[in-house]
Formats: C-alpha cells, sequence, structure tokens
C-alpha cells in the first residue's frame, strides 16, 4: 500500500482493524474481510508496517471513539470532533497507542482529551457551528 495515510485522509474516520460501521485499515491492506485476528493472515507483516506506518503519522490520532475500539482519526476532521467533542465520553476522545519500551516489551500510552489537540485545532474547532461539524462526520458518530 503506497499511501495509507492518504486513504485514511480520504475516509477521515476508520477502525484500524475491528469490525463495525467504518472501513477498516487492516482489511484494506489484506484486500479482503479478515475472520479472526489479523495477525493469522498471510498479509500480516505488511498489515502491521502499514499500521505501524499510520501510528506514526503526525496527521493521524488513534483513538478508541468508535464501539470503543481503535479508531483513525484524520487530522482534516480534527477540528469537527473537538466541536462536537461533548456528545462523546472523554476516555473515548483519548488518544492511545503503544510504545516499546527498553526491554522490547509494549506498553500503552494514553494522552488525555484534550491534551493531544493542538491549539490551532481549537481555534478552528471554535470556529465551526455544531451543524458544520456533524456534517464532516461519518454517520456513525452523528447519533
Amino acid at each position: 500500500m503506497s499511501d495509507p495515510v492518504g486513504w485514511v485522509r480520504e475516509h477521515g474516520v476508520v477502525l484500524q482493524s475491528a469490525n463495525g460501521p467504518l472501513p477498516n485499515l487492516a482489511e484494506h491492506v489484506a484486500g479482503e474481510p479478515i475472520n479472526g485476528s489479523w495477525w493469522g493472515h498471510p498479509r500480516s507483516h505488511q498489515i502491521y508496517a502499514v499500521l505501524e506506518r499510520v501510528d506514526d503519522s503526525p496527521e493521524v490520532v488513534a483513538t478508541k471513539l468508535v464501539n470503543d475500539r481503535v479508531t483513525l482519526i484524520h487530522r482534516r476532521l480534527w477540528p469537527a470532533l473537538v466541536r462536537v467533542a461533548d456528545r462523546f465520553p472523554a476516555d473515548r476522545l483519548a488518544q492511545v497507542g503503544e510504545e516499546h519500551t527498553a526491554t522490547g516489551a509494549h506498553r500503552k500510552v494514553v494522552v488525555p482529551y484534550p491534551e493531544w489537540v493542538p491549539p490551532e485545532v481549537m481555534a478552528e474547532a471554535a470556529e465551526l457551528t455544531e451543524d458544520e461539524a456533524l456534517t464532516q462526520l461519518p454517520d456513525c458518530l452523528r447519533g
């Protein structure tokens, strides 16, 4: 996959690997639906590499917004999300991720909302009406 961040940008909000009401990045990389864990898929190494690339992008934030599953949100929708953030539990808006420790283990990292939101995004959000913000977001986040 040549530009996974571009794919996330195009969709705006996607699921990392879970099934749900949004496109799924792992399945997009696999080119087919995945039954069970993507780790067991023949393209698991490619999926992992793409997920890492997207996770490292400053244009994408990972949250647990949709169905408490890892939800990737592109920067272009951050102002809209911030504008209507009061519609969602704060813990679902926290940035989630993992980092490698010195021992090679993975450690979960959580940055509470709105600490991860850049000041310029807060300013952009303040200029949106609630209706303008909701129009930008997928249906599953409008209810």
